[in-house]
């Protein structure tokens, strides 16, 4: 199988001698053990890369069960996009005695998005990482994140996932269709992004009038920015770069986090941290395989992504910091609306305007059941995050 666009990128990410290393050491050792060796710094040290390449092969040998995780994200893409996928592995290995290998297919090897949905389904392999709205063809009701203004902010969305009311209706609704949620990852609200060129920085909803928005599939999104004022244009996400660049589109909606790990930093102008929905992700399994081994493993791995869980969250606000560092050494500029200005935008789009009722019916199965959701937001539990 040949490498996926987003691992040859991370070879070239590297610096010249790091490249000519890290290729040497794939060839030796295998791609696995140079990304992970590349990651900790240990590329140049030949005693140190046969510590990583034993290890891993002990333990893959040791193990009683192995776990394929696909992601679309490189290994070292935590620093700007806190996914944690070595951080899961580990943990998972660590938490299990060892009696389970976590074998990572990572940078979108095995695809990404609703195409790793359905291998996880089909248990072509036992879990993957996506985005939370991948789920809404299996359970309709993880779509309500993309409802704005009560589940935007990191904090609030914490709250909805980790409660009671979130796990006794959507995590049901997941199971039944074959899949285990491990974990919710938090990666930062989305923002609104100017291309170059574009007047900014947008500090309220009055000057979204005319902007042409690039938008995803999710009809939601598309009317949220219809409401803010925007012309909504959906746009293939692998044509998003250069739909911005020729000005095809003015603007985008992924978190900082995303803006910078997908290259969009020479593009850009300004970012408002508008905070109206989330930019978030998960980690799925095959239920069969989960269920199917020993309880004391299946409570390790739960415990081993309530860690995991634990560490996103606190990575979160270094992730964002660097992102943004590296999007103003190009010249992103950053705005954060005022408190005037933000109920402004809140009450431009969001989700307590009557035109949303019939989605939260539709979504939620009524009102009452929406604003279950909505009280969940608002009580924080043992987990913290820290906002934009």
């Amino acid at each position: 199988m040949g490498r996926s666009k987003d691992s040859r990128d991370f070879v070239k990410s590297l610096k010249s001698p790091d490249r000519r290393r890290f290729l040497s050491a794939a060839g030796r050792y295998g791609f696995t053990t140079a990304v992970i060796a590349a990651t900790g710094g240990l590329l140049a040290s030949e005693p140190a890369l046969a510590a990583v390449s034993r290890e891993e092969q002990q333990r893959a040998r040791s193990a009683k069960y192995t776990m394929h995780l696909a992601t679309a994200y490189i290994v070292g893409a935590s620093r700007s996009y806190p996914i944690m996928q070595l951080n899961l592995k580990d943990n998972i290995e660590n938490m299990t005695r060892g009696k389970v290998y976590v074998k990572l297919a990572p940078g979108g090897q095995l695809g990404a998005g609703t195409a790793l949905v359905n291998k996880v389904q089909s248990g072509t392999i036992q879990g993957a990482q996506h985005s939370l709205s991948n789920f809404a063809p299996f359970a309709p009701e993880a779509d309500l994140i993309n409802l704005p203004y009560w589940c935007g902010a990191s904090q609030h969305f914490v709250n909805l996932v980790t409660s009671k009311t979130w796990q006794d209706t959507i995590n049901p609704k997941l199971e039944s269709h074959g899949f285990k949620a491990l974990m919710y990852v938090v990666i930062d609200p989305r923002v609104i992004a100017l291309r170059k060129g574009g007047k900014g920085p947008i500090k309220t909803p009055d000057q979204m009038h005319g902007i042409k928005f690039r938008v995803p599939g999710s009809e939601i999104l598309q009317k949220v920015y219809k409401l803010m004022g925007a012309n909504p244009t959906p746009i293939a996400w692998g044509e998003t770069t250069a739909a911005i660049k020729e000005g095809v589109a003015d603007a985008l909606d992924p978190s900082v986090n995303a803006l910078y790990v997908f290259g969009f930093k020479d593009v850009l102008s300004w970012v408002t941290f508008n905070e109206a929905v989330p930019d978030s992700q998960i980690y799925s399994c095959n239920l069969k395989w989960f269920k199917s081994l020993p309880s004391d493993v299946q409570h390790a791995i739960e415990e081993a992504s309530d860690i995991t869980f634990r560490q996103n969250l606190a990575q979160v606000p270094a992730s964002r910091a660097y992102a943004m560092q590296e999007l103003q050494k190009a010249g992103v500029q950053f705005y954060t609306p005022n408190d005037d200005e933000m109920a402004q935008w809140k009450a431009s789009c969001g989700h307590q305007l009557k035109t949303w009722d019939d989605t939260k019916k539709k979504l939620a199965g009524s009102l009452d059941k929406f604003d279950e959701f909505l009280a969940a937001t608002q009580k924080r539990g043992t987990y913290y995050v820290a906002d934009v």
